[in-house]
């Protein structure tokens, strides 16, 4: 079991939907809160709904992207706070575009923010949690990280997820030793602000631009049922207690991975027994 009560705690992408529902539902534990975002406003009103309830965290301004912002965000969370043993790596981007659309800017935008974000949390915290000797790091992937073909136009959001996904099981399984448990989140549908994330890009990746739709066509093709993000915080809290490796939102989801996933690898395992047969029974008759 892992305590969160007391700890102290760093959510990433918590000014909205997922982060933020999951710094309300760790300040009502306990747990004093960093709460980043690279939105100028949407952390401090994070903070300011832990604050009105009467818990404890402060906001800090920081693009995961760079290695540089995330440094600057651990200093300023050991000045005024200090470092956590509970780490959620939870910043995302999206976007829905065929990959020979996309610029090489929309490209590295998705894997930087999506797959390296999460890198750069871990490897400037991960240290402190080693040294410390307990914690625990949840990072959020997706289920479009879990069953890639299962949404069009979507080809390095989900690379980078099935990366996050890779990460989290190979850490889980490097530093149980430390005394760090390791989780990886993947949502389904979330209610959010995720359409919004253009309007917070970096100038390296293109400067921001206004929302994009929502893709309502995709949503009923796919009957996407949407979650609240404080219930998606408790799934993660409950994961966190117990160690659990992955979080899933949606168990309605099951028969696609069987279908999308399972399946085809299982089929790969058959091929590749079938094909050492062969090659057996050639190398007899030689």
């Amino acid at each position: 079991m892992t305590d969160i009560a007391g700890r102290i705690a760093l959510v990433t992408g918590a000014g909205s939907g997922i982060g933020r529902g999951l710094a309300l539902a760790l300040a009502a534990e306990g747990t004093s809160v960093i709460v980043a975002d690279i939105g100028e406003d949407r952390a401090p009103e994070t903070v300011e709904l832990i604050r009105a309830a009467g818990g404890s965290a402060i906001a800090v301004h920081c693009d995961v992207s760079d290695r540089r912002s995330v440094q600057a965000m651990k200093n300023e969370a050991e000045e005024t706070l200090g470092l956590p043993t509970l780490l959620f790596p939870n910043a995302g981007v999206t976007a829905f575009d065929a990959l020979h659309e996309m610029t090489a800017q929309d490209i590295d935008w998705m894997i930087d923010v999506n797959l390296m974000g999460a890198f750069h949390c871990i490897e400037a915290f991960l240290p402190h949690m080693m040294a410390y000797g307990s914690g625990h790091i949840c990072a959020t992937s997706s289920m479009a990280g879990l069953i890639p073909p299962r949404i069009p136009d979507h080809v390095p959001y989900v690379a980078a997820k099935m990366g996050v996904i890779g990460m989290m099981l190979a850490m889980r399984a490097d530093y149980a030793k430390y005394g760090i448990g390791c989780t990886v989140l993947c949502p389904g549908g979330v209610q959010g602000r995720m359409t919004e994330c253009t309007t917070v890009r970096p100038e390296k990746y293109g400067g921001p631009a206004p929302a994009f739709p929502v893709p309502t066509d995709i949503i009923a093709r796919n009957k996407i049922q949407f979650r609240q993000p404080d219930s998606v915080a408790q799934m993660i809290l409950r994961a966190v207690r117990n160690n659990r490796a992955m979080v899933l939102t949606d168990h309605s989801r099951r028969g696609f991975f069987q279908e999308l996933y399972v399946d085809p690898v299982m089929q790969a395992f058959d091929d590749a027994e079938a094909f050492a047969k062969e090659e057996e029974a050639l190398a007899g008759q030689a």
